[in-house]
């Protein structure tokens, strides 16, 4: 095991950028391989979640075994009445 310089959060992210903010996870797990030696399905879904609750990912399920990433580009908060 060799230490990363660049966080999996900070690489998905920079993933998104260039695909103009979406992805699909076969399609970022596929991208992770080619940039990092071994990411695990735990540390991506952890790491999709620290993302998603940050408010920088919306990760939404498409079907039962396919998921689309989209990063967050403007944060709208509801008040009480909206909700």
């Amino acid at each position: 095991m060799s230490w990363r310089t660049i966080p999996l959060r900070n690489v998905i992210l920079a993933l998104l950028e260039k695909r103009q903010g979406v992805l699909i996870d076969k399609e970022l797990i596929r991208l992770l391989k080619a940039l990092r030696d071994t990411t695990t399905p735990s540390e991506l879904n952890r790491t999709l979640m620290e993302l998603e609750i940050c408010g920088l990912v919306h990760v939404q399920q498409i079907t039962k075994s396919k998921r689309k990433i989209e990063r967050v580009t403007s944060r709208r908060y509801l008040t009480i009445a909206e909700d």
